[in-house]
């Protein structure tokens, strides 16, 4: 059996997805978002556990996940492919909703087939989508969006429920011709059964100083919740003219 590197585990999570979830945060992320508020993941070094382990943890508490189940999330759960595939496979043989909770920024070429082995036992995605434009996206996180664009739409034309996330952070995600255009791709998304707007904050800003981070975005002011509610309509509208054109 596979071991993996695990940063952390939360029993009971009530923000990972549909119900109350087993959280497990796996260790290492090749992305290096300004506004993360895990920076604490982003190293691969972790607790080493196997798939059987994890899901002998679940068991302990699964008399509380009744709809719920178990979310990988990180860090970057795709890192971990081959491991992340077995612990999904168990779940899915004791009856456990699985969630893929991920960036898609490993999707590529030389990548896909262990990443398939994953979603072939995920009932759920939920995608980060940091910003629609390729320059500003990889300003904001060091990587590249292409290859998380196409993960969005392989997923989708595999029949995976997607739910799909993104970050209003004031001055660099918020111009409504951004917002649109995310609109307009996730509108193409045939899965696509929700979308979140969180409004960005600096609740993560005393992990950096702790590890000795430079915060990137300390001079950005926290985003309203009525300026995301205004966001996720903008969106919508995006939505709306992608499916009235199809």
């Amino acid at each position: 059996m596979l071991s993996g590197k695990i940063h952390s585990i939360e029993s009971l999570g009530a923000v990972d997805g549909p119900g109350l979830r087993f959280v497990v945060f796996f260790a290492g992320c090749p992305m290096r978002c300004a506004y993360c508020h895990n920076p604490d993941t982003w190293s691969s070094e972790g607790q080493t556990m196997t798939a059987r382990e994890i899901i002998d943890r679940l068991d302990s508490v699964r008399e509380f996940l009744r709809g719920g189940g178990l979310t990988c999330t990180g860090g970057e759960p795709l890192m971990q492919p081959d491991f992340c595939a077995e612990l999904f496979e168990l779940a899915k043989k004791e009856g456990i909703h699985t969630c893929l909770d991920t960036s898609g920024a490993t999707w590529g070429e030389n990548t896909a087939a262990g990443i398939d082995r994953v979603l072939v036992n995920t009932d759920l995605v939920m995608l980060d989508i940091k910003h629609i434009d390729p320059a500003e996206h990889k300003k904001l996180t060091g990587f590249s969006n292409e290859g998380i664009l196409r993960f969005a739409q392989h997923t989708s034309e595999r029949g995976i429920d997607l739910r799909i996330r993104h970050v209003l952070v004031p001055g660099i995600t918020d111009s409504r011709e951004q917002l649109f255009a995310l609109g307009k791709f996730i509108g193409g998304l045939k899965t696509l059964r929700s979308v979140e707007v969180l409004p960005y904050h600096t609740l993560g800003v005393q992990k950096y100083q702790e590890l000795g981070i430079a915060y990137r975005l300390k001079d950005t002011p926290p985003a309203t919740k009525a300026q995301a509610a205004a966001a996720r309509d903008i969106i919508f509208e995006g939505i709306k003219t992608m499916r009235e054109n199809r």
